[in-house]
């Protein structure tokens, strides 16, 4: 059930990507909020067990309405701090995400989701982001 919903969500993030592109003409869509991040990945490096990292994931907002976050989800070790509020065309918004290594066991790559409010005018798909960080725990 779980890599069901994995690969569903991974299939929303794709549909969501072609979508947020540019058109085929070069010019942008219009009616859907578009998270340019300055970076989607983090490398935390090596951590040793029960550690604590953070870092933040900054974006533009380069669409031409207002995004809003539904939610975040990733697994249970990460904790996500976001705008709560609307982010509006050509405003800038920060995702902290700390980790904490306590339950882990072995080094991995972690996905967040981010769920917007926002849908696709022509589909009505939900528009998804996502964004990576890994770590090599070291005993």
């Amino acid at each position: 059930m779980l890599k069901q919903s994995i690969l569903f969500l991974s299939f929303l993030f794709l549909v969501q990507i072609s979508f947020a592109q540019n058109t085929s003409d070069g010019s942008t869509k219009t009616g859907v909020p578009i998270m340019k991040f300055d970076k989607r990945f983090h490398d935390f490096g090596k951590v040793k067990k029960g550690e604590i990292k953070s870092t933040t994931f900054e974006f533009t907002n380069e669409g031409d309405v207002a995004l809003e976050i539904e939610l975040i989800s990733a697994c249970d070790c990460t904790t996500t701090d976001y705008p709560r509020l609307p982010v509006k065309p050509g405003e800038r918004g920060k995702i902290k995400v700390v980790f904490d290594s306590t339950e882990k066991e072995e080094s991995e790559t972690i996905d967040i989701d981010i769920f917007l409010k926002n849908t696709d005018p022509k589909t009505g798909i939900p528009i998804m982001e996502m964004l990576q960080y890994k770590f090599e725990l070291k005993n």
